[in-house]
């Protein structure tokens, strides 16, 4: 269910806007969408399993926050960002 720190570490370089940028919200939210895809995935085989959909739902809403921070400072970062992404359809 969680992220391999090799992934991880191609996350940060692929989102990061500098070298070493860790915490820009590109990277946060390139990290939070790949946990969220992987808890989807393990929700398919273990759909009872409520105390991680709990914190699912804790990652979802912590991404929609980051995401709303980013729209309201520089809406063409946004739209770049849910585009390399494909939040939006």
């Amino acid at each position: 269910m969680s992220i391999t720190p090799e992934r991880k570490l191609e996350l940060v370089k692929e989102y990061a806007t500098t070298d070493g940028d860790t915490g820009s919200p590109e990277v946060q939210v390139a990290i939070l969408t790949e946990r969220i895809a992987n808890l989807t995935e393990h929700f398919k085989s273990h759909n009872k399993d409520n105390h991680s959909r709990r914190g699912l739902l804790k990652l979802v809403n912590q991404r929609r926050r980051l995401l709303d921070y980013v729209k309201a400072n520089d809406d063409e970062r946004y739209q770049s960002l849910i585009q390399r992404l494909g939040l939006r359809k």
